[in-house]
């Protein structure tokens, strides 16, 4: 059985983190996320590094959309170029796949300001035109990644940590005295389709969206093993899709390898997985709060997990 991680990790050492996670990691390896080298590597700053013809900057209140790109939003988009450089130099050897987080439209609407305040979650043609301009920019860094590493398979994973909440309607306004209206099913659909082929969507947050990740045509999912519906989890596992379960508790300290082997056992069990392919075991989030000594002892912790995890289901 396969291991991998969301993605974000503590730190501001790019090619360390590379060469780190690539040794840990050397089967599903995440493209490193450092929040701590700035606002232009968190999530939302990265994900708008990768549009072109959509103006940002970096405001008090946070990311806002602006007639011509900012100073921030330049810098995020560089920093791309920086990472893509180190990535084509030190992943010149490497045969597994290359996962690559990207915050998805949902996300970024619910985060980023209009230029004339609140979300642009509160404005259907803005955040229409922010997910077209997030899908081109998306295929623009498969197409780069395809040039610079051809023998790599690369997995887009669409972070949408806020979906639940646009879904459900419990986005806050600007103000903090309301929230913006609930975004429909049809529309939560098509917004995430464009980006859908070939890439998998994660949500470590809780409440039901599996059936908006295959109504729009996800191969795979990552979810979080403890908030996950085990009923929604077998219906899709029925359906041979994808699925990373996320049995490390990302919001807790370190887990030994004995309690991952009972978190995927009692989810695996419960859902009655009968075939292990397309299925991970992996981190419920990001680590990017962590120590950093603690990453990889962790996600070697996971590896034995992963194997006795296996050998336990061969026996029935």
């Amino acid at each position: 059985m396969r291991i991998t991680a969301a993605g974000s990790l503590p730190g501001a050492d790019f090619r360390g983190a590379v060469t780190a996670t690539s040794e840990a990691l050397p089967d599903v390896l995440p493209l490193p996320e450092l929040p701590e080298r700035g606002v232009a590597s968190g999530m939302i700053g990265r994900a708008l590094g990768l549009i072109d013809g959509l103006g940002f900057d970096l405001q008090p209140a946070g990311w806002r959309l602006v007639p011509h790109a900012g100073a921030d939003h330049r810098r995020a988009a560089a920093q791309w170029r920086r990472d893509l450089d180190d990535t084509e130099e030190l992943l010149q050897d490497f045969t597994g796949t290359l996962k690559v987080g990207v915050a998805g439209p949902w996300t970024l609407a619910a985060s980023v300001e209009r230029t004339m305040g609140d979300r642009l979650l509160a404005d259907h043609g803005a955040r229409r035109e922010l997910a077209e301009a997030l899908t081109e920019g998306v295929a623009g860094l498969r197409a780069e990644l395809a040039k610079r590493l051809p023998a790599v398979e690369v997995l887009i994973q669409v972070d949408e940590p806020s979906l639940v909440a646009v879904a459900e309607g419990k986005v806050s306004t600007a103000s903090g005295f309301g929230k913006h209206r609930r975004v429909d099913l049809p529309e939560l659909v098509s917004g995430l389709k464009p980006l859908a082929d070939g890439a998998w969507l994660h949500c470590c947050a809780p409440g039901g969206w599996l059936d908006v990740a295959r109504r729009a045509g996800f191969a795979g999912v990552s979810v979080d093993s403890r908030l996950a519906s085990l009923d929604e989890l077998a219906q899709w596992r029925d359906e041979r899709r994808g699925l990373i379960l996320g049995v490390v508790d990302t919001a807790g300290s370190p887990q030994p390898t004995d309690a991952l082997v009972r978190e995927a056992l009692r989810v695996l069990r419960a859902i009655q997985v009968d075939d292990l392919d397309g299925l991970l075991l992996g981190t419920a989030c990001g680590l990017a709060r962590w120590r950093r000594a603690d990453i990889v002892p962790q996600l070697e912790a996971l590896r034995r997990a992963a194997g006795l995890v296996e050998e336990s289901l061969a026996r029935g």
